[in-house]
């Protein structure tokens, strides 16, 4: 048998390690056919180790971290196909302003 072909998108915001079948994610898995069960696994076994942080209440009183301007630009790379920016200069100056507006210094 052939593999089945998917010609579905589906974006999803979920903390890392806490995929499970209840809703919303199961309705909009499978809905597009997606096996709820197999994909809840292998998400929580991808993001085990990535546990998600929060930011300063105060940002511009309580730092919480700093990041270069080369991670900002690794970070960037990686998040640019999700950024509606037209270069990686753009999506630099959006990953920066994320991070100062969390509490995180950006230095050079």
């Amino acid at each position: 048998m052939a593999k089945k072909v998917l010609d579905k998108t589906i974006k999803l915001q979920i903390p890392a390690g806490a995929a499970n079948p209840s809703p919303p994610i199961g309705p909009a898995l499978g809905q597009a056919g997606v096996n709820i069960m197999e994909f809840c696994k292998a998400f929580n076994a991808a993001t085990q180790g990535q546990p998600g942080l929060i930011g300063s209440g105060e940002p511009n009183r309580n730092k919480v971290g700093r990041v270069t301007t080369a991670q900002v630009k690794e970070i960037a790379e990686l998040k640019k196909p999700d950024l509606n920016s037209a270069s990686l200069e753009a999506a630099m100056s959006m990953v920066a302003g994320t991070a100062r507006s969390m509490g995180i210094d950006v230095i050079d």
